[in-house]
């Protein structure tokens, strides 16, 4: 739904239909891919829950950004959304419920479900260990799994205006638990697309491909940059913008799709 639709009021002069609720993990920062979809569909008009887990940004190279959470939810109220931000330790399989448990109790019933969690943390095939392994596939893949799970459970929003869209990686060497649970992540999101076929929701994966929020050395950017025809980093806009599509009524025909959305980096 676009901003515009939501200015349009219905005949008779009565007031517009309520916001739809998007609920979006992985909004821990304000230069975060997830924290720029939040905004981009606040922007559209779409109510916002969201996760975060400050615990992965402390032990992150990154570091923990002290009111994160507040900034992220004031730029969504300024776009005229209702939000609400919960912290969520994914790796504990009772989370998802819990979230949905809270989101429906403070806001409603969740018509867009976009995950942008993660657990990353480089490692390769001599170096990673079954802690880390295990704790990737946890976060990664399991927590998506039993969230795509509460929200087929739990859909009752119009049929056809349901959506799932998970961000996913096809990088793998150096980085193999990362991107080895991405890969079961795909496989998960896009057996949605055909199991909750029935509730007329659509589930597409996005592989943004490498984008800078903080992560990159100035080595990697100018490689990704020389290796991209556009000459330019991907941001977290330009991802934000594809999901943005895909939960309007007029991205409903893509359904069951892993997309790269990468600027054509090699």
């Amino acid at each position: 739904m676009t901003t515009s639709d939501q200015d349009q009021s219905t005949p008779g002069g009565s007031p517009p239909a309520a916001r739809p609720l998007a609920l979006v993990t992985g909004v821990g920062r304000t230069v975060g891919i997830g924290a720029g979809i939040a905004r981009r569909l606040a922007a559209s008009g779409w109510d916002i829950a969201f996760t975060y887990w400050s615990p992965y940004d402390a032990r992150m190279a990154w570091g923990r950004e002290p009111g994160a959470t507040e900034a992220i939810s004031q730029a969504l109220t300024e776009h005229g959304a209702s939000t609400a931000a919960i912290e969520a330790n994914l790796a504990d399989p009772d989370t998802p419920a819990r979230v949905f448990d809270e989101v429906e109790q403070r806001m409603g019933s969740v018509t867009a479900l976009v995950m942008c969690h993660c657990e990353s943390v480089d490692s390769g095939l001599l170096s990673t260990t079954v802690d880390s392994f295990d704790r990737h596939f946890a976060v990664n893949a399991r927590a998506s799994w039993l969230l795509i799970r509460e929200f087929g459970r739990r859909f009752a929003a119009e049929q056809g205006t349901g959506r799932i869209i998970s961000l996913t990686s096809d990088h793998t060497v150096g980085n193999l638990p990362y991107g080895a649970s991405k890969g079961a992540l795909d496989r998960i999101t896009l057996a949605a697309a055909r199991e909750l076929a029935h509730l007329g929701v659509t589930a597409n994966a996005i592989n943004p491909g490498p984008v800078d929020t903080g992560w990159m050395s100035g080595e990697i950017q100018e490689h990704c940059v020389r290796h991209t025809p556009l000459g330019r980093l991907g941001t977290p806009q330009d991802t934000a913008h594809l999901v943005d599509f895909l939960c309007s009524r007029e991205g409903e025909w893509v359904n069951g799709q892993l997309l790269m959305s990468n600027g054509g980096i090699a």
